[in-house]
């Protein structure tokens, strides 16, 4: 079951969206995530737990939900004055911030629910942030590559190895990022 993308912003829906992630939240950081269950998060959260059924479907899908939240950017990329620049220190921030323990967790949540929505919303964050800086490229007169390039040739490696290898390193990352605009560099 997907989560209802018709809820009010405002109102009686936007305040339990609003206590059933802050319980989610703070019981991820009290007790393991094996002992969350749709009951505690409700008594916690001050709701019924048909309410959580009713809105999320199951317990993996509130968690991908609170993961996405917890994904989404809260800022712009840095202005490190180049478009070359800009995605390489935005791309390192990336990659630590997805290798953590918690990004680590948080991406595993998105993954490990029945739909792919809350996937597509994140992919659609890392795509926003890098228009932002291919935009900013543009308004100085570079050259830029191609958002999909970057998201394939920088985004798609970084998370392959976060999901399924080792942490992606900074000379990694600047290696990627100096593919996607045709350098080469040794390291």
């Amino acid at each position: 079951m997907a989560v209802k993308e018709n809820i009010r912003p405002g109102g009686r829906s936007a305040r339990v969206q609003a206590s059933v992630h802050a319980a989610v939240r703070d019981l991820l950081v009290e007790i393991s995530r094996a002992e969350i269950t749709v009951p505690l998060i409700a008594t916690r959260a001050g709701v019924t737990p048909s309410t959580i059924y009713r809105r999320w479907g199951d317990l993996q899908q509130l968690l991908a939900d609170v993961a996405v939240e917890r994904l989404r950017p809260d800022m712009e990329p840095a202005d490190t004055g180049t478009g070359a620049g800009d995605l390489e220190a935005w791309a390192e921030q990336y990659a630590e911030e997805m290798s953590s323990g918690p990004g680590r967790e948080y991406v595993r949540d998105v993954l490990s629910a029945q739909t792919g929505d809350n996937a597509n919303k994140c992919c659609n964050f890392t795509r926003q942030q890098i228009e932002a800086i291919a935009g900013r490229a543009k308004e100085r007169g570079e050259a830029f590559p191609d958002v999909d390039a970057v998201m394939d040739r920088v985004v798609a490696p970084i998370m392959y190895r976060i999901l399924f290898g080792d942490v992606p390193t900074a000379a990694r990352v600047q290696e990627l990022v100096g593919h996607v605009f045709g350098r080469r560099k040794a390291v």
